[in-house]
């Protein structure tokens, strides 16, 4: 299900996920409408898995999309939601990567270089994966300062590869070293972010949200 202002964008993209393989259940011009076809969906309607939503849309086009994201995670905390921006909103964003383990992502239109790319992050984020682009965390970090002083130069290299959500292999042949490495620094990274393992928390991804909530 997706939300998206412009017209022939909001075609778009419903021709992009049927080509992708994936089935619209419903496409709609702000996230008012959105929202209000969730509320009245039919017993027995088909039930989205994922939700798709521009950032900027009526009535203000400011931040409605991630309040909507936000109502909802609050809702449906399973269900999957994908911003799909020109823009980093901040005002609620952190409040947003707050709000669950995962299915979250926040990509940029302008940098999904591929339909493999897009495809990939709508899996990723309906099977519960994180799903961020490296300007989206750099641009929330900037704003509040580095919370990061105790995090070496690799660590911090680490991190942002785990925000992007790589596994430790892929992570492993972005920077060349081998993935026993890059374990013994996902490890220090929890340790210098006090992530204790419960058992139960996804730590990869306490340890994102760690690191834009300082």
């Amino acid at each position: 299900m997706l939300a998206e202002d412009s017209v022939l964008l909001r075609e778009g993209l419903v021709r992009l996920f049927d080509e992708a393989g994936f089935e619209t259940v419903g496409a709609f011009g702000d996230a008012d409408a959105l929202l209000a076809a969730l509320d009245d969906s039919a017993p027995g309607a088909p039930a989205p898995d994922v939700v798709v939503l521009d950032v900027r849309m009526p009535p203000t086009f400011r931040d409605e999309g991630v309040r909507a994201a936000i109502e909802l995670r609050r809702r449906r905390p399973g269900l999957g939601v994908l911003l799909l921006s020109q823009y980093v909103e901040g005002t609620y964003a952190d409040e947003l990567l707050s709000s669950g383990d995962g299915g979250m992502g926040y990509l940029l239109k302008d940098r999904v270089a591929s339909l493999d790319e897009l495809r990939d992050a709508v899996e990723r984020v309906s099977t519960g994966g994180t799903v961020l682009d490296p300007v989206v965390v750099r641009e929330l970090l900037g704003r509040r300062g580095d919370p990061l002083a105790r995090l070496t130069p690799r660590e911090r290299e680490v991190l942002e590869l785990m925000a992007e959500g790589r596994t430790n292999a892929a992570i492993a042949n972005r920077l060349f070293i081998g993935i026993g490495a890059v374990e013994k620094h996902v490890t220090a990274i929890f340790q210098k972010l006090a992530l204790e393992d419960s058992g139960t928390d996804h730590r990869r991804v306490l340890a994102v949200l760690a690191w834009l909530q300082r």
